[in-house]
Order: structure tokens, then sequence, then C-alpha cells
């Protein structure tokens, strides 16, 4: 029998390390700025065509290499910034392993101009799946240009499973910016189909903070500084109001490396718990300095994951560090012993204060457009349903919801327990609604009836705001333009990831409109939506959040009939379009067995 086991060639091992190094165009892109650091570049420029499919080029002014080096860095395993194994335990680069070029030269079309500073000419380089097409002597300007083009052009089942370009640039993006907020000193410019997306010159930290998420951070920031023999602890971390349940800012950052480190996150959140609601999670930008010899960064390609030798006591540190952070701003102030300072006019009299009136007969549910309700004859309605509910059925699909059989008189009397949940007596049992919950499902169903129907109803404002995206948000926003208009949205693009907001949907109380467009955008970036009703559903849950009654509000009679029976009318009583309970039902057994 002849022997079964040999040698991969080169070009198919190449493509195997590939696949775990070079999972997406943001990893060439991550691989190549890292590059460009490592190599002293103080001003890097990225050029991105069709979210990198096409082309991704890093341009950076770094030190260059010579023709020998050129070629030899797309070998697997070469490498300039180690050289024995001890230099493992003292890494102070980026890139270590010598994979990154090997792999995406394996999967790409790759194309490489440097020069050094003082040569008097520079290298070219081409290599397409791993083969070299050409290496010439050229005229080129000190540093590097690479230039990354039809990527897994020769992998096509890669290549399919791709997603939308939006999600992919949006991924670039990411990367980016965790160099970026890494090397405030260096500037970074990207350039998407040949436009301008993102500029972030020199600054200091903060400012590098403020440039890329917006400038709204600034006034959220509170710095932290911690030096201790074990560790060095810098950065900023978000005011407890800045906290929110969804998109926040968490970064952590060691020896200039950013890493994901879940129990260090741990510290940071108990540090936060006593100050924010349950649910929110706070911003953090926290810069880390040990001893290399005491971290271990070699555990995964990717190099995101960090082992720590004195991981328990540096948790203490960090959580401390935050508690102090938050504690500085936090003056509290004794009222009961204040003296009341009366306010006086010009002319010396006391000012009255203001009379605050109340419209007993208010309604929120039969003024406003968004949820208007008619006065029906339920009873057909109930005797339908109920002629449904008697007729002979198919055995259920498991897990299915089965709705309830919600029976009610606008006479029907409730109780409001703390202007939060509706008790109501039907036949079918005693009924149970969260007010808040039952709202969010009935503006679900109409937005979505909007936009399916293509009809937003937009009500214009007397004094348009302005709204400024982050270049991550601006990058998933031409997607959702339609759907917004659908809504009643009408944004006007002002260059520069800036809209003017000129009208919102009719019928809405006032809101924030600002946060309210940011949140939407933000839970469709959070949710990663690739389908279009994805993307649809998405906002419209997002609006009726925002828009939902607030718990807390009492009902008055009508206003409560009218919630049950809207919701009744909905598509699904009986759960948000997240999931969560809005009914609940006691049948007369089961109450009977509470008293047993």
């Amino acid at each position: 029998m002849s022997d079964v086991i040999r040698l991969l060639p080169d070009s198919i091992a190449n493509q195997i390390a590939a696949g775990e190094v070079i999972q997406r165009p943001a990893s060439v892109v991550k691989e190549l700025v890292e590059n460009a650091v490592d190599a002293g570049a103080d001003t890097i420029q990225i050029n991105i065509k069709d979210a990198g499919r096409t082309l991704i080029q890093v341009i950076d002014n770094g030190k260059g290499m010579s023709e020998t080096d050129a070629r030899m860095a797309f070998e697997r395993h070469a490498t300039s910034k180690i050289t024995t194994a001890n230099d493992l335990f003292a890494l102070r680069t980026m890139g270590f392993r010598g994979e990154a070029l090997a792999s995406i030269a394996a999967v790409a079309q790759v194309e490489l101009k440097t020069a050094r500073k003082n040569d008097e000419a520079g290298a070219l380089i081409r290599i397409s799946a791993s083969q070299l097409e050409a290496q010439e002597i050229i005229a080129a300007q000190p540093g590097s240009i690479f230039s990354v083009k039809n990527l897994f052009y020769n992998v096509p089942a890669r290549r399919k499973f791709l997603k939308s370009n939006e999600t992919e640039f949006k991924n670039i993006l990411t990367e980016l910016e965790r160099v970026a907020l890494v090397n405030p000193e260096l500037t970074f410019t990207l350039y998407h189909n040949d436009t301008e997306t993102l500029h972030l010159p020199i600054s200091n930290l903060k400012q590098r903070i403020v440039n890329v998420f917006g400038k709204k951070l600034a006034q959220e920031l509170l710095p932290v500084q911690v030096d201790t023999s074990l560790v060095k602890i810098s950065g900023f971390i978000g005011t407890p109001g800045s906290a929110k349940k969804r998109g926040s800012l968490q970064y952590f950052f060691v020896n200039g490396r950013y890493m994901k480190h879940p129990y260090f996150h741990r510290a940071v959140a108990l540090a936060f718990e006593p100050y924010i609601p349950a649910g929110d999670a706070p911003n953090y930008f926290l810069y880390l300095t040990v001893d290399p010899a005491a971290i271990d960064v070699n555990i995964h390609p990717t190099k995101t994951e960090i082992k720590f030798e004195h991981e328990q006591a540096i948790w203490q540190i960090i959580m401390t560090a935050v508690k102090e952070a938050i504690a500085v701003p936090g003056l509290e102030f004794d009222r009961d012993g204040a003296i009341e300072m009366p306010v006086y006019q010009q002319n010396n009299s006391p000012v009255e204060p203001p009379k605050i009136q109340v419209r007993s007969d208010y309604n929120p549910f039969r003024d406003s457009p968004a949820t208007s309700y008619k006065k029906t004859n339920w009873q057909p309605l109930y005797e339908e349903r109920r002629s449904a509910y008697s007729e002979p059925k198919t055995a259920p699909v498991p897990n299915e919801p089965q709705e309830p059989l919600l029976q009610a008189e606008m006479s029907t009397p409730f109780i409001s327990y703390k202007g939060k949940y509706l008790i109501v007596a039907l036949p079918e049992g005693l009924t149970i609604l969260d007010m808040h919950r039952a709202h969010i499902r009935i503006l679900f169903d109409e937005y979505m009836q909007r936009m399916s129907r293509q009809q937003g109803v937009s009500q214009g404002l007397l004094f348009p705001e302005i709204i400024a995206f982050t270049a991550k948000e601006a990058t998933i926003l031409p997607c959702l333009l339609d759907d917004l208009a659908y809504m009643g949205f009408d944004l006007a693009d002002l260059g520069g990831n800036t809209y003017s907001i000129n009208g919102v949907p009719a019928g809405l109380d006032p809101l924030d409109w600002i946060e309210t467009l940011k949140d939407m955008v933000q839970k469709v970036l959070d949710t990663g939506c690739e389908i279009t009703e994805e993307i649809t559903e998405a906002l419209a849950l997002a609006l009726a959040k925002k828009a939902a009654v607030s718990s807390g509000k009492m009902f008055s009679h009508e206003e409560a009939m009218n919630l049950i029976h809207q919701l009744f009318l909905s598509s699904s009583p009986n759960y948000t379009p997240d999931g969560k309970s809005i009914t609940c039902i006691l049948s007369e057994d089961e109450l009977a067995k509470k008293f047993k």
C-alpha cells in the first residue's frame, strides 16, 4: 500500500491560514493598517472600493522596505518584529506572527510599492494566489502602498458568503476605529468609492474619541488615571447619565492593542451598578499599560484575546479606578436647610410662580392620529372571533403562542395598578395587561402598515433640527432612508454625514428627534440586519418603543378600553415584536387554587 501522508503545497497551506487570519475585507484593513503603524508612519490613507471586494489600498509614509525585504514579507512566518522565542514575551508591535501578508496574497491579487527614505529607487511586487507575477525596480515615494484587489477571487465560497456592502464597510470602520483610538498622534483618512468618509487629524486622546464618535460625547467623558506597580490605567469613562441599553461604546486596550476581556468588563459594570438602571451599559475607553512579559497575546491570530498573569489584582484596580472617577463629579448638596430665595422683577415686586394648567379632557389615544381609536360596536367582532375559536382546529404548532379570546364592553370595569398594568375581568378570566408593551405592539403594527403602503404622514418642523451621524451610522443610513420616509421622517442630506430633520411622523407627542433617530439607526447596527424586512421591523420597533406611553401614566376608563380594543385588533396581542409578554390571564380555576 502506498503512503498517503504528504506535505501540502504552499498555496494551499496559505489559503488554510488565510481562513483564520483573513475572514473578510475588514481583516485585510486591520492587518495592513497595523503594519503601517509598526512601520512608523504618521499619516495613513485607506482607499476602499465596493466595501473591499474590488480594492483595499493602504498608503503610509513609514520607513518602507528594500527590494529583498519586500519580496520576503510575503513568505509565511517571515517577519521583522521578532527574532527569538524570548521576543514573544516582550512584544511592542501590533503584528509579529508573519502570517498576514502571506494569507492576504493567498486569496487576492496584491501589489506592493515601497521605498526607504534614502533609497534612490523603490520596489514593485505583484503576487496573485501566492504566485509571484512581477518584481521590479521603480521610482517610489518613501513608505509603502499596498493594493489588494479582488479579495477571495480564487475562493468563490468565501466571496459568496460576504455580507452586504453596508455591513462589510461597517466592519472596516470598526477595525479602523480600534486602531485610530489608540494612536491619536497619527492622521487617518478613509475613502470609500472615492468619497472621503473619515478624516482623523492628529489630536489628543479625548479629541480623537470625540472625532470618531461625535461631539455629544465631549461633555460625557470622565478621566481615569491610576498608576500602580502592576498596571497603569488611563483613559475615559462615560458619565452614569450617558449609559444606555444598547450601542454603548466599550473599549479596552493593553499596550496599544485593542482587546476583548469579559472579566475586566465585569469590573467596570460592577463599579457602575449603583449609579445606572438595570440593563443599561456604560461607555468606557480604558488603556492599560503592563509589563509585556506579564501578558500573552499569542492566543489567536486576531490577537484580541489576551491572558494576564495578575488578572485578579488588575480586576480590583480597574473597579477601584472607575469608582473613583465616577465619584469625583457626584457632589451632593444639602437642600434641607437651603434658604428660599425669592425672584424679583425690575420693579422689585416678587415674581408670581407660573400656573400649571391641566387639561382634564386630554386623551392621547383620541387626539393623536398615531393612536386614533373609533368607538365600535364590539359585539359583532367578538362573536366572529368566538365562532372562529369554536370551530374544530387542527393540532397547534408546537411553541406557537395562542391568542387570548379578549371580550369586553366599553363599560367593563378595570383596575389600574401603579400606572403600569390594567386588570380587567373578562369571560376568559382575570386579564392583566402591560400598558407600555401593549402600546408598543399597537404602534409597531401601525408603522409596519405605513411602510408597507409606502404612505408616510409627515409633520413639518417649524425649526428644522440638524443631526450629525458618525461614519459608521452614515454607512447604513442609505439603506434606511426610504423606510424612514414612509414612517414620516423628512431628512435632507447636508453632506459630511450631516442631515436636516425637516419633518417627523405626524401624530406623535414631541420627542427628542435627534436621539430617536440615533437610537433607530443604532438598533439596525446592533442587530446587523441584512434583509430589507428585518431592517424595516427594526426601525418600526425602535420608534414604537420611543413613542409608546410611558409606565406610570394614569388612564381614564375610555383610554383603557380603547387600548384594549386596539390591542385586540393587532396582529399579535399576546407579545411585543421582540417577544415580550403583553397579557397574562388567570382563569377561575387558577384563582381558586390560590385560595386552597
